[in-house]
């Protein structure tokens, strides 16, 4: 038997349920950052893996299933822009440890890591060293993107630092 997961707002929380019972809850004035890990181009809403939430003390992992990523990149959009908060990283380049991984997600088996709240100890160090995209909304990712498109558009002007908006780029250390 499957559980069915979704969230939502709840005045200025986001509310997770599962089988429509809570099981948890953030205050978005709590959240530090959002890491949404992506598969494919992370163009379109199907290619959200999952979603890290940093706080001051955790980590919450929003599978997909979740919806959590249509609470931050649909609703409340001028709230999330207006915090800069929402990064992007492709799932190669973000791993978790091996107890993190649901089944056999690793053989594309299960869609990715259960939900779960963590230490943020455990996951930040991880986390640290993603090449992380952004800060940028939905709607900025898809307009950079647009951008990047057009003729001349890859090209960096004094106020673009194409370099973040690289998924492929690497940065290079001293």
């Amino acid at each position: 038997m499957s559980n069915t997961w979704r969230t939502a707002w709840h005045g200025q929380e986001i509310v997770v349920y599962r089988d429509e019972v809570e099981v948890d809850r953030v205050h978005a004035s709590q959240i530090e950052k959002v890491v949404f890990v992506y598969e494919g181009s992370g163009d379109s809403p199907g290619d959200l893996r999952y979603a890290i939430v940093e706080t001051a003390d955790d980590c919450l992992i929003f599978p997909a299933e979740t919806g959590f990523a249509g609470r931050v990149n649909f609703e409340r959009v001028d709230y999330w822009a207006g915090r800069g908060c929402v990064y992007w990283v492709h799932h190669s380049r973000a791993p978790l440890p091996m107890r993190l991984r649901r089944g056999r997600w690793w053989m594309r088996l299960s869609s990715g890591p259960a939900f779960g709240r963590l230490p943020r100890a455990e996951i930040a160090p991880l986390m640290d060293h993603w090449p992380l995209e952004g800060p940028q909304t939905w709607d900025q990712r898809k307009w950079r993107r647009i951008e990047r498109s057009r003729p001349f558009g890859g090209r960096s002007d004094a106020g673009n630092d194409s370099k973040h908006d690289d998924p492929d780029h690497r940065q290079r250390r001293a």
